[in-house]
């Protein structure tokens, strides 16, 4: 019995052990679906619109360590999978999309949903992108797509004409031009530095008195190293976004975020550090790392991302975990050291101090409910085995600074591309990565209408088939698209403009209740707490509707000059909250010097 290439592509999946595919049908891959339809996987998980099909790729595989595949339909179900697309590309995450095309018989002929689609992909997918014209392109095709994928932790695509996915497969033969495969399965080698590379750079940790750590997702596989490296160096850790569920919050001497959506501790600790060291971080801002001039070292598995973001003295091409250890074995045991444990307690202290600032700052009266709470009323509540997502904007400030981790949580944001829409679908993805884990998504108001409440449909017809069902979606109902009004007034002293960032008011809650899910609207602060028990407590999808108040201001932790003058220029050109943000951002901001530990 003839098998066809829709089937064997598929096989082929299987063979890899791709247990999902995010996808939306269309016409253009009608064989490839009549072919799941039949097929023992993978599971095809059916999203409201393409672009989330490949964020809940993005997502199954930044929390399932495996590969994501996407699967969208020739022209415009393609591009809508661009999005994605490019926020697994600069968050370095692998996802593999596999697209229909017009028949080969059209092709070149502006035939209807013709795209160039090879001209599409190849920035996004540039890696590997590729047209199959015939069936003896298989396996070789998919094979190459999911390697490089793996290999280079970026997104592939692989292009099939409608036509040929329902036509005869036959394999590549023994023959000229003709390109076989070898059985699925990437044998990755461990790449390590040279020892007199090492050897540098131990040089210039052990000369250093006030050593700074700051690690990224890349340092995920070396939590034990990373750790014992701020032990023996008595130094402090910090966390660039995407590595904020890679240690703990729970170890005194970690500062937490840093950057833009940092914190205060993480902040002095580059400021004041003599050394740093840099483990699988591409944090793009420079202005939050030391002064130039202090001795660093940079440690990462890609050399493309080594030396961008520092001057770095030594650079350390290798696995996070075994470079850590050849670096560790060479380096001085700073324990009982005067420099390095009053370094060390310095540390600890402003950590201490911090987490007190950030409940005060919390507790900060708001109409109606302060922003922060939502995350601080959270924080103390998270599952031990908790997924949370947050999408793009002034969200994304409070997951930053007020969600205390511990170990074995995890949690991401869109680092890079910093996208809109990424929260709920990434929560999705999440639960089919971990269907035995609860999931959290903290969405604004402006995400959530952007794409978040036609994904809530998604959530509610799969929650049956996850072991745990609880996926909590919590929406920050301020009717502003807060992040960018908070930007124009910093950044580009203008006054917040109505016209283009008040949002439509809408009962998300009522909402979510219509489709049968479990609702709640919290619209007091005291109601804040009891709301997370429910929500977490619920037996299935659930969406938590707060009512916050929009003038209370994502402040970072150092605010530079330019920025206050951009502010000033903002409120005295007639800013319509203008008085409301003025008393209640200094009110914020006055609780980092009188915590009582000052």
């Amino acid at each position: 019995m003839s098998q066809s290439v829709a089937d064997h592509l598929l096989g082929r999946l299987r063979a890899w052990s791709v247990e999902h595919v995010f996808g939306y049908p269309g016409d253009g891959i009608n064989g490839l679906i009549a072919e799941l339809g039949k097929a023992e996987g993978p599971h095809f998980v059916q999203s409201r619109h393409e672009e989330m099909s490949a964020f809940e790729a993005v997502g199954y595989a930044k929390f399932s360590g495996r590969l994501g595949v996407c699967l969208a339909t020739s022209g415009p179900g393609a591009i809508h999978l661009l999005n994605g697309l490019y926020d697994a590309k600069l968050d370095h995450v692998p996802v593999v999309a596999i697209v229909g095309q017009t028949h080969r018989s059209a092709m070149g002929g502006s035939y209807q949903q013709e795209v160039d689609l090879h001209s599409l992909f190849k920035d996004v997918a540039g890696a590997f992108v590729q047209t199959a014209m015939v069936p003896e392109q298989f396996p070789n095709l998919i094979d190459r797509a999911i390697r490089t994928a793996l290999a280079e932790r970026c997104p592939t695509a692989v292009i099939v004409p409608a036509d040929l996915q329902e036509a005869d497969y036959s394999p590549p033969g023994h023959a000229f031009k003709q390109v076989p495969s070898s059985p699925p399965g990437l044998g990755a080698p461990l790449v390590v530095p040279r020892d007199e590379d090492v050897a540098r750079a131990a040089e210039v940790v052990n000369a250093g008195e006030k050593v700074a750590v700051l690690i990224g997702q890349g340092a995920r596989g070396a939590v034990d190293e990373v750790v014992e490296l701020a032990e023996t160096t008595r130094g402090g850790i910090a966390k660039a976004l995407l590595g904020k569920d890679v240690i703990g919050d729970e170890q005194p001497f970690v500062t937490g975020s840093i950057g833009l959506l940092g914190t205060r501790p993480s902040w002095e600790m580059m400021r004041d550090c003599d050394t740093l060291v840099i483990v699988g971080s591409s944090l793009p801002y420079s202005q939050y790392l030391p002064p130039f001039g202090r001795r660093a070292v940079q440690i990462d598995i890609d050399p493309h991302m080594i030396g961008m973001r520092y001057p770095t003295e030594v650079n350390l091409v290798g696995d996070a975990a075994e470079t850590l250890r050849r670096l560790l074995h060479r380096l001085r045991n700073r324990r009982g050291e005067a420099g390095p444990e009053r370094w060390r307690e310095r540390i600890e202290t402003s950590v201490r101090e911090w987490w007190t600032t950030m409940d005060q700052q919390a507790h900060v009266p708001a109409d109606p409910v302060n922003p922060m709470l939502i995350c601080n009323e959270l924080s103390s509540r998270l599952p031990e085995n908790a997924i949370v997502t947050a999408d793009s904007g002034s969200a994304a400030n409070w997951y930053a600074r007020h969600l205390k981790f511990t170990s074995g949580m995890r949690g991401s944001v869109s680092g890079t591309l910093a996208t809109m829409g990424c929260g709920v679908p990434y929560a999705i993805g999440a639960k089919f990565a971990h269907p035995d884990r609860p999931a959290i998504a903290l969405v604004g108001d402006g995400a959530m209408q952007m794409n978040g409440l036609a994904e809530l449909i998604t959530a509610r017809r799969y929650a049956r088939e996850w072991s745990d069902p609880r996926l909590v979606v919590c929406v920050l109902h301020n009717n502003d698209l807060n992040q960018v009004t908070w930007e124009l007034r910093a950044m580009g002293g203008s006054p917040r403009t109505p016209y283009s960032q008040d949002l439509p008011d809408v009962s998300y809650a009522g909402f979510a209740a219509s489709l049968g899910l479990g609702a709640e609207t919290v619209q007091a602060p005291e109601a804040m707490g009891p709301a997370w028990d429910r929500a977490l407590a619920a037996d299935g999808p659930f969406v938590l509707d707060v009512h916050c108040d929009p003038d209370i201001p994502p402040i970072p932790p150092y605010v530079e000059s330019g920025q206050l003058t951009d502010m000033a220029k903002a409120l005295a050109s007639g800013d319509p909250d203008g008085f409301a943000l003025m008393t209640k951002g200094l009110r914020t901001k006055l609780q980092e010097f009188i915590s009582p530990h000052r």
